[in-house]
């Protein structure tokens, strides 16, 4: 116990840290925005190929951040020192959607009418924890399955017919 609080002082500061690392993946101050798999994503040349490794790198966050979810939430509502560890003004998760809303829009097989701000709020909606949680652990769905449809679907809404790809 004593070793937790030399690390992290308090309570707060270790569900800070523990948030902070199971998005992550690692332990390394490195932002979702600046991680490869992001950036990778991103540097695809065509719509449904930055789909397919965005949905595969955010599938893995997913994985590990979605079953602390309503830790979390809990510990926010009933400790406003826990809540002010993270912004209430800008939502991390949006901003990071609207970075691959934007790098999407501009790319090859990118249905025209779709906008960026649509774009990201149905990357926003549809890879949220929320919903995976709904399949994976209520629906009982394999990461495949759900990984599968969730990348058909986005396909299907934010690409053109020829970019089954």
């Amino acid at each position: 116990m004593q070793t937790i609080y030399f690390v992290f002082g308090n309570k707060r500061a270790l569900l800070k840290e523990l948030v902070d690392v199971t998005i992550a993946g690692d332990d390394e101050p490195v932002a979702t925005m600046d991680r490869p798999w992001y950036v990778a994503a991103l540097a695809a040349g065509t719509a449904q190929d930055m789909l397919r490794a965005y949905v595969a790198g955010t599938t893995s966050v997913l994985e590990r951040v979605a079953p602390i979810g309503r830790v979390l939430e809990a510990a926010v509502a009933s400790d406003p020192e826990v809540a002010s560890l993270w912004s209430h003004d800008v939502d991390p998760r949006h901003v990071v959607q609207q970075g691959a809303a934007r790098a999407l829009v501009g790319k090859p097989g990118a249905r025209a009418e779709v906008s960026v701000e649509e774009a990201a709020d149905l990357l926003y909606g549809l890879l949220s924890p929320e919903l995976y949680l709904l399949f994976v652990r209520e629906r009982g769905w394999t990461r495949e399955r759900w990984e599968r449809w969730v990348g058909e679907t986005l396909r299907a809404q934010l690409c053109t017919m020829g970019g089954n790809g």
